[in-house]
């Protein structure tokens, strides 16, 4: 059974203790031998294997999570075990089982892979072309941050972008720019946590001014299934994108409330679309890949200052 590690992955595990890639390189050799050795994770088609930190020097307890297929497995990330915090009793553990599972494990593993694969493609060419960008990338989030997460915004959170925080929790963006068209910037969950009560707050304040209003004339500033995914950039969160829990379709955000409105892209469609443009930027329509030394920048994000530095791509 051939085991695969996505590159990106060796440079983050890294970032956990300097024993960590070997001692992903030994559970890759385990899982050759043994490829159904993980137990079910909250997501479908993945499996997930802890790892016992003492049995490593340099290295802490691990979550490793892979897609099994016939001929071969895909190790797709790598997190800090968070099964060593105080459990939950077995009614709380039972429950929280109940509420990730699914209501179509088709086409949800469908959506894992779909998601995974887009983000693959994206950080691979990163890795191979902006390496800058690529060292910009956040690690992936634990699923207890996650699950935090939800219980923060008090919302399930779907399965795709669950699936992208796991990858890659966020974007610190560099020299100032994100890598996805734009260059906005995938937002850490702290962002998003503190852009969703700002824009809940400014609901509830809008609310009240609507209270003698009839239903027509009510102003929907936020709504409580919108949660914010992609931020204008690094350090600039006055707009961006949000995903709709409750229709999959992301919309536009802003800070004073003046382009709010539904997109046509899903969270996948959006992924695929920028790792389309990155791999054959020849076809690109909404935006221009180029690079700035080791960063990609958008051709929309070029100002005349810099218009003699940006290189378009080629391809």
């Amino acid at each position: 059974m051939d085991v695969e590690i996505l590159p990106h992955l060796r440079d983050t595990a890294a970032q956990f203790g300097a024993g960590v890639p070997y001692a992903l390189k030994v559970v890759a050799g385990r899982l050759a031998d043994d490829p159904d050795m993980g137990l079910p994770s909250g997501l479908p088609g993945i499996l997930t294997v802890t790892l016992d930190g003492d049995l490593f020097e340099d290295c802490p307890a691990l979550a490793i999570g892979y897609i099994r297929e016939p001929e071969r497995i895909e190790i797709r990330y790598v997190n800090l075990d968070s099964s060593t915090e105080p459990a939950a009793d077995a009614q709380d553990e039972e429950q929280d089982r109940e509420q990730v599972q699914p209501a179509d494990p088709v086409a949800a593993a469908v959506t894992v892979r779909e998601v995974a694969d887009a983000w693959r493609r994206i950080t691979s060419w990163l890795q191979d072309n902006a390496h800058d960008s690529y060292a910009a990338l956040h690690a992936g989030a634990g699923p207890a941050a996650i699950a935090a997460l939800e219980g923060d915004l008090g919302i399930e959170i779907p399965i795709e972008l669950r699936v992208l925080w796991l990858l890659t929790a966020g974007d610190a963006g560099a020299n100032g720019w994100g890598c996805l068209p734009g260059n906005r910037a995938l937002m850490t969950l702290d962002a998003v946590t503190a852009a969703y009560q700002l824009k809940m707050d400014a609901q509830t304040r809008q609310d009240t001014l609507d209270t003698d209003r009839p239903g027509d004339d009510r102003i929907t500033v936020w709504k409580p299934t919108w949660i914010p995914v992609v931020a204008l950039g690094p350090a600039d969160s006055t707009s961006g994108l949000y995903l709709d829990a409750s229709t999959g379709y992301l919309g536009r955000w802003s800070r004073y409330n003046d382009c709010p409105g539904e997109e046509l892209d899903t969270l996948v469609t959006y992924l695929e679309e920028a790792a389309d443009m990155l791999e054959a930027p020849a076809l690109a329509t909404r935006d221009e890949p180029g690079l700035i030394g080791g960063v990609l920048v958008w051709r929309s994000s070029v100002g005349p200052a810099r218009e003699g530095r940006w290189q378009p791509l080629t391809g």
